[in-house]
């Protein structure tokens, strides 16, 4: 399969989790697939199990032999604490509960370096019951900073997600965060498109040329307006040509990984309707034209 320029397909292990990683590797390439949304979980590459450093490399090799790239994404639902989803966050009322979710993302920087990886994502976290905004924006500011200092160290940006319901939920709380760190340089975006039809107040393809010169990662997938659903394709409510001519125009050089992570059970069908229908799509935008 042809790779194509400019845009530069991934997809989501995280909505590939009833297969092996190695065969859901090879399903990407024998689509067609530029790389892979690697989701750090117990099913998959496991950042708390032993010898990390060794799979790692196992990965790599098998990524390279696929010619596929990666970006790393911390989003696993339970990997940290199985009874609490995406728990502890960075803004956890424990320090030590911060401190465990630093640690994991110091770890993906270290993964994501090892991977070639061109980037790492992470999202804020709710903010806790009782937990005031300044408390809260503090507590990201502190156990984001040794992150930004391994992701400096390491050359892999730090991807940040704005995300419904969380502290950090729209690209103005992108930017309070960016200008009240001092615009960090290791500091940069993951901008998913259908987070931008959930509840931004302009349409998607205006927040990817807002979005441009922090952009850093990708997601995308479909959804309707105020309702935070990740749909297949087709249906939701995202006009996608302005979207990928947007995505075009910027530049951007890294991953557009599609973004289903409730769909697994229909894994290997959505991967391959799904490449379809944004190379489909992206052949009638002015600069996203098939290799």
């Amino acid at each position: 399969m042809s790779r194509r320029q400019g845009l530069r397909l991934g997809y989501g292990t995280n909505g590939l989790t009833d297969l092996r990683l190695d065969d859901a590797l090879g399903l990407l390439a024998d689509l067609g697939y530029d790389g892979v949304g690697l989701t750090l979980d117990h099913m998959h590459l496991d950042p708390l199990a032993p010898d990390l450093a060794a799979r790692t490399a196992g990965i790599a090799r098998r990524l390279g032999a696929l010619g596929l790239t990666a970006t790393v994404e911390t989003g696993a639902r339970y990997v940290l604490d199985p009874y609490r989803k995406h728990g502890p966050s960075l803004l956890d009322p424990d320090p030590e509960g911060r401190a465990v979710r630093s640690r994991l993302l110091i770890t993906a920087v270290r993964v994501a370096a090892d991977l070639g990886a061109h980037a790492v994502h992470c999202f804020s976290g709710s903010t806790p019951p009782g937990t005031d905004d300044d408390t809260a924006w503090q507590r990201l500011h502190e156990a984001l900073e040794p992150v930004l200092d391994a992701a400096a160290t390491a050359g892999v940006p730090l991807a940040i997600e704005p995300e419904p319901g969380h502290l950090l939920a729209t690209l103005a709380d992108f930017h309070h965060l960016r200008t009240s760190l001092g615009s960090p340089p290791p500091l940069g975006l993951t901008l998913d498109i259908g987070h931008c039809q959930c509840l931004e107040p302009d349409p998607p393809a205006e927040c990817v040329r807002a979005a441009a010169p922090w952009l850093r990662h990708v997601q995308i997938e479909d959804m309707r307006r105020g309702v935070h659903e990740h749909l297949p394709f087709g249906d939701g409510e995202i006009d996608f040509p302005p979207v990928l001519d947007a995505l075009a125009a910027t530049g951007y050089q890294g991953l557009t990984v599609v973004e289903l992570p409730r769909h697994s059970h229909a894994g290997p069908e959505l991967a391959r309707s799904s490449v379809e229908f944004l190379r489909t799509v992206a052949a009638t935008t002015k600069g996203a034209s098939a290799a």
